[in-house]
């Protein structure tokens, strides 16, 4: 969790958006403010995890990986 949260005013965030985004991305938690209000949050997105199972039968087991027989090898190589 962030503690030390800094303001920034619109008028800053516009003028210096690319350093604000790389310093969220970074991890730090930035407070966009409005007329010195607090007004929006400024966060990194948290890392999105892949799920298996997605396409299940498309990609069957760890045969896929096999190498070819010798007689459908050349077929592919043959034409």
């Amino acid at each position: 969790m962030v503690t030390d949260l800094k303001m920034v005013n619109v008028h800053e965030a516009k003028t210096h958006l690319s350093k604000l985004l790389e310093r969220a991305h970074a991890g730090e938690e930035i407070i966009l403010a409005k007329a010195g209000k607090p007004y929006a949050r400024l966060m990194p997105l948290a890392p999105r995890r892949r799920r298996g199972g997605q396409l299940p039968g498309l990609v069957v087991g760890p045969e896929f990986f096999e190498p070819l027989p010798e007689e459908e090898l050349r077929a592919w190589e043959c034409g």
